[in-house]
C-alpha cells in the first residue's frame, strides 16, 4: 500500500469535489483523527493514519484491503468512484436527491432516475454535478450525476432523466463475482 502520486491525488480530489465540494479538507482532517488516501493494486482506500501505521507490519502481497475502498484507477489512467465510497459521499454530500418508493427498485437495478420517480431534490443543484441518491426514509442508495438543474427539473416531462446512474447498493449483488 503506497501513498498516491500527485497526479493520482489530483484525479481523486477532482472526482470527490464534484460530490462534496470544499468539504474535502474536513474529510481528511476529522475530529477523530487524520485520514489519508492510499493505493493498493489499482484500488484507492480511505484509511485512518493510525490504522495505516499498524498495517505496516503486514507484507504488501498478503494485504488484501485496508480501510474503506473509495474507487479504482482504470487501465486508461482515470479514476472511477465505486459503491464503497457511498458512506463517505453521503456524509459530506452537498447535493442530494430523494426517490419515491416506487422508483427505488428501478434505480437499484442500475437504471437512471426519471422525473416521475423524483421525490425531492436539493435546491440550487446545478446540471452535471455529483448527487447522492436517497430513499424517502434517508437511506443512501447510490450516487450519480444530475442531468438537469433543479429549475430545469420543475418544467420537464415525467419521462425525462434527472440523475444519471453511476453506482448503487444493488451492485453488491450484480457484481458479486468481481467483489
Amino acid at each position: 500500500m503506497r501513498p498516491l502520486t500527485e497526479e493520482e491525488t489530483k484525479m481523486v480530489f477532482e472526482k470527490l469535489y464534484k460530490f462534496i465540494g470544499k468539504d474535502i479538507k474536513s474529510m481528511i482532517e476529522r475530529p477523530d483523527g487524520r485520514y489519508c488516501l492510499r493505493l493498493h493494486k489499482n484500488k484507492v482506500f480511505y484509511v485512518s493514519e493510525a490504522l495505516m501505521k499498524k498495517a505496516t507490519n503486514i507484507a504488501r502481497d498478503k494485504l488484501v484491503s485496508l480501510g474503506t475502498p473509495v474507487g479504482k484507477l482504470t487501465h486508461s489512467g482515470k479514476f472511477r468512484l465505486t459503491i464503497g465510497a457511498l458512506e463517505l459521499l453521503s456524509r459530506y454530500a452537498k447535493h442530494k436527491v430523494w426517490l419515491k418508493p416506487s422508483a427505488e427498485m428501478q434505480y437499484l437495478y442500475g437504471n437512471h432516475v426519471v422525473k416521475s420517480g423524483l421525490g425531492r431534490i436539493t435546491e440550487n443543484t446545478p446540471a452535471y454535478t455529483g448527487v447522492v441518491v436517497y430513499s424517502m426514509s434517508d437511506i443512501p442508495l447510490g450516487f450519480g450525476l444530475s442531468a438537469k438543474s433543479t429549475n430545469e427539473c420543475r418544467s420537464m416531462e415525467p419521462s425525462g432523466i434527472v440523475v444519471l446512474h453511476q453506482a448503487d447498493v444493488g451492485e453488491y449483488l450484480r457484481n458479486e463475482d468481481e467483489l
